[in-house]
């Protein structure tokens, strides 16, 4: 199938590593152009140029933490900028602290708050005018699974995540007769970076190895593992390409089975 996504214009952002990475990867195999972000400029050129050998695409890395008040709309006009529309937002960012509610104080919500909710409302706030010159406009917003099935030591990502999922399918049908199309991800345990940190600490609090945490998580899925990045960033590359046209407003679990409920 072609997903129609040649010459596109896409940003991606908290994508050094992991999903984001992934999916800018899928993007700009399917001849997009993209920008991807990271905190470190020294890891967002190496992985910019990393992408553009593998695939030949133009990709550009600009820095910025997305946490922060002013970076979301800088990302929007470098993108502007260097490649004159934008087409796609893929909104992802860093996890929240783990950790249990009398574990958080105040500083470590507002933080999460800024990272999980204000960088996607930013982000897309910046990037309204442009999208609503494209012919094929769509958002992409990245949230967890945990917004259906909170899961244990993480009640930040558990309650922030789930405002950004109610502002997803708020603008689906604020902005549908704009032509824009927002729809969300919400992916489960998968093999990246931010998931090993995890693992990490669950192997710290319950006195075990990486390992056993790895394994006693991956039985939750009924295929008994851990997804995959590309998995994750093939359902994204399909749900913001001109292939979706019809679907906004949707919430996608890409978590193989590891939510147990019926909706």
């Amino acid at each position: 199938m072609d997903l129609g996504l040649k010459d596109k214009i896409a940003l991606v952002t908290g994508s050094s590593r992991g999903l984001g990475y992934a999916t800018a990867l899928a993007l700009a195999k399917e001849g997009c152009k993209v920008s991807i972000n990271g905190r470190d400029e020294a890891k967002i050129k190496s992985a910019a140029e990393k992408l553009s050998r593998e695939t030949g695409a133009q990709v550009i890395g600009l820095a910025g933490d997305v946490g922060l008040r002013n970076v979301p709309a800088q990302l929007v006009a470098q993108t502007v900028e260097a490649f004159g529309r934008l087409d796609i937002l893929v909104t992802n960012s860093g996890g929240p602290k783990p950790g249990t509610f009398e574990s958080h104080d105040e500083a470590n919500w507002q933080n999460a708050i800024d990272l999980s909710l204000m960088s996607h409302v930013r982000l897309i706030r910046a990037a309204l005018p442009h999208l609503r010159k494209s012919s094929a406009a769509s958002v992409l917003t990245v949230t967890s699974y945990s917004v259906k099935q909170p899961i244990p030591n993480l009640v930040l990502s558990n309650s922030v995540r789930a405002a950004t999922v109610g502002l997803t399918k708020s603008l689906a049908l604020e902005l549908g007769r704009d032509g824009i199309r927002f729809n969300s991800i919400l992916p489960g345990w998968t093999e990246t970076e931010r998931v090993g940190e995890l693992m990490t600490a669950r192997a710290t609090a319950n006195q075990t190895s990486v390992e056993e945490e790895t394994r006693k998580q991956s039985e939750q899925s009924p295929f008994g593992r851990m997804g995959r990045p590309e998995e994750f960033a093939n359902a994204a590359a399909f749900l913001v390409s001109p292939a979706a046209s019809y679907i906004t407003g949707v919430m996608l679990n890409v978590d193989g089975g590891m939510y147990k409920g019926t909706f």
